[in-house]
């Protein structure tokens, strides 16, 4: 028996990707493809991206098997219920129409639009480290900061669909500015390329995410207080979702999350300083266990595990 596939396609501030991806969240390796976004793209530049990764992995739907629909994780902000979509990252795309642009490029198929860090919990709920919880919060530290919530069993959109957005929390004791318009935005001071900002001003002379993650192993200082910095912030962040929503499990991946193995040493020890609410301490925080076929399986779920998406 032929299997039943998704399409998934994951929207991000570098790049577009589509794939097909199967009942058991496996992705089929011939329809991956992907195509660069980024902040200096135009509005039609991106439409084609979009377009030519779309159009690829349909086409690499096997003969008899049947495409159950397309589900789509995008970096946001997004508006859910018109599917519309407007990335901090791709400022040429204000309320882009993306939803019905996807699904004019794949007639007569069911279409579904979520923000990606919700993509990415979904994910982590079906085949991750998430499997069982019923609290749930994925995070994404990488070129931006995201995140998506399952409460109770089920996603938690929010009446725009922007629900769970962690990387926009302020964070206390921090000043660094947002380009959300915030300041201490937990995204403005941990995710990867403000990290690597904050350790060349203080002095250190490297470039890259994998430059810091190479002095942080070399006992470089200002790469390990850089990285102690952004460990800090994620557990702050992380403490005070958890007093808000109780939650059981958040699991953390993304590119950035990979620095040091001691990353999450730095942010349980900063959840761990909220000593008087049990409640709050107990939340396990966890690396993903998922590779980087992540997105496109969290997009997938969205088909693939519809009973969970609210």
């Amino acid at each position: 028996m032929l299997p039943h596939y998704a399409l998934a396609v994951d929207l991000g501030g570098t790049k577009v990707e589509a794939a097909l991806v199967d009942e058991s969240g496996v992705v089929l390796a011939v329809s991956r493809h992907r195509a660069p976004t980024g902040p200096l793209k135009t509005a039609d530049e991106l439409a084609a991206a979009v377009e030519s990764v779309v159009i690829r992995a349909r086409a690499s739907l096997p003969t008899g098997a049947s495409l159950l629909g397309v589900g789509i994780g995008t970096a946001g902000p997004i508006t859910v219920e018109t599917g519309t979509v407007s990335p901090l990252n791709l400022p040429a795309w204000r309320d882009y129409p993306f939803r019905d642009f996807v699904a004019a490029l794949v007639p007569e198929t069911p279409v579904r639009l979520r923000l990606d860090g919700l993509c990415i919990t979904l994910a982590e709920h079906w085949l991750g480290a998430g499997q069982g919880a019923g609290s749930l919060m994925g995070m994404v530290v990488s070129t931006g900061v995201g995140g998506g919530l399952i409460l109770g069993g089920t996603t938690v959109s929010g009446s725009s669909g922007n629900a769970g957005h962690i990387g926009h929390i302020e964070v206390g004791g921090f000043d660094d500015p947002c380009a959300c318009g915030g300041t201490g935005c937990l995204e403005a001071v941990a995710s990867g390329p403000r990290t690597v900002a904050w350790a060349r001003a203080q002095g250190w002379t490297g470039v890259t995410g994998e430059d810091l993650s190479a002095a942080y192993a070399a006992g470089d200082p200002i790469a390990v207080a850089a990285v102690k910095r952004c460990g800090q912030a994620i557990g702050q962040a992380i403490a005070s979702a958890t007093n808000l929503l109780d939650l059981d499990v958040v699991a953390i991946g993304g590119g950035f999350s990979h620095v040091t193995p001691d990353l999450f040493d730095f942010v349980r020890a900063a959840v761990a300083e909220r000593t008087v609410f049990s409640f709050a301490t107990r939340v396990r925080v966890v690396a993903s266990a998922l590779s980087g076929d992540g997105p496109l399986i969290g997009a997938a779920a969205l088909i693939h595990r519809a009973d969970l998406v609210a």
